[in-house]
């Protein structure tokens, strides 16, 4: 199963990349959107299903399999109003309980929900930290390479992402200084072979005991929605083994993507590998 992720600063942003997004045929039963609801949750339900049943028709939706709009109440996040069935999996829910009735009422829908693959609980992280910033959500799940390929493509130019401009395939390199592992990543973070390295090396390290995490990211020129995914999924892999991942000497450039998608408030991130080790030595001291 391929993921592409798409994070948007504002809700129509998020609407225009689902409405592209089906006018290059990806099937809708692939497509999940979500975005955080602080007002009027009903409401914000009632307009996300209005906005984007109008791109296709709600019946014709209906039957393709996206279903109307829920209204989900999600733990640390708040409401959070999704189209698009598997919504409550992505974010650790189960099943129909996950939904406001009232919500469920007032979209229409049904009272059964097909639920897609329970995701780890890294990516639950990774979604819920982004939702909680205040942006919009598109996940796209596919088996098809075309349609990964397309959903990717789409999702990077709309949503919070960099122009690409280093065209270099993804190169790392790993060394230890005491109990500290480094890793230096030179290219880009990208979905497919980039982001799968990274994952593969990270697993590696933490199978192998290894506890204290740095990737350097000063080489890094470009990183797509898929990277920026894998990225948290780093994080929250080691964190889960009670272990540490900062991100040291990032570039301006993916520095202000995470920024701008605010997840330097999720990450650890340092000016360079000296203040890092610092910072471990600083936590094991206290």
């Amino acid at each position: 199963m391929h993921t592409a992720i798409g994070v948007f600063s504002a809700r129509e942003a998020a609407e225009a990349a689902f409405k592209e997004l089906l006018e290059r045929k990806i099937p809708p039963q692939e497509i999940i959107f979500m975005t955080r609801s602080e007002g009027e949750g009903v409401t914000t339900a009632k307009e996300l299903g209005t906005t984007v049943g109008g791109f296709m028709g709600f019946a014709a939706g209906m039957s393709a399999g996206v279903g109307a709009a829920l209204l989900l109440a999600v733990p640390g996040v708040g409401q959070v109003a999704a189209l698009g069935f598997g919504a409550a999996a992505l974010l650790g829910l189960t099943g129909a309980g996950a939904g406001s009735a009232l919500a469920k009422a007032a979209a229409q829908n049904s009272d059964v929900f097909p639920i897609a693959a329970q995701p780890a609980p890294e990516d639950v992280a990774f979604f819920r930290e982004v939702l909680a910033a205040g942006r919009s959500l598109v996940v796209v799940q596919s088996e098809s390479d075309n349609n990964a390929d397309c959903s990717n493509e789409v999702l990077n130019r709309l949503g919070i992402a960099l122009k690409e401009r280093t065209p270099i395939k993804l190169q790392m390199s790993a060394r230890s200084v005491g109990d500290v592992s480094i890793i230096t990543m030179t290219g880009r973070i990208t979905l497919g072979e980039g982001s799968t390295a990274l994952r593969e090396q990270v697993r590696e390290l933490v199978e192998a005991g290894h506890c204290k995490i740095l990737l350097n990211l000063h080489d890094v020129g470009y990183i797509d929605s898929s990277g920026l995914g894998e990225l948290v999924k780093a994080y929250t892999t080691v964190r889960n083994r009670d272990g540490q991942l900062k991100l040291v000497d990032v570039s301006k450039r993916v520095l202000d993507l995470l920024h701008a998608t605010k997840l330097n408030l999720v990450l650890e991130i340092e000016a360079d590998e000296a203040s890092a080790m610092q910072s471990f030595r600083a936590a094991a001291a206290s």
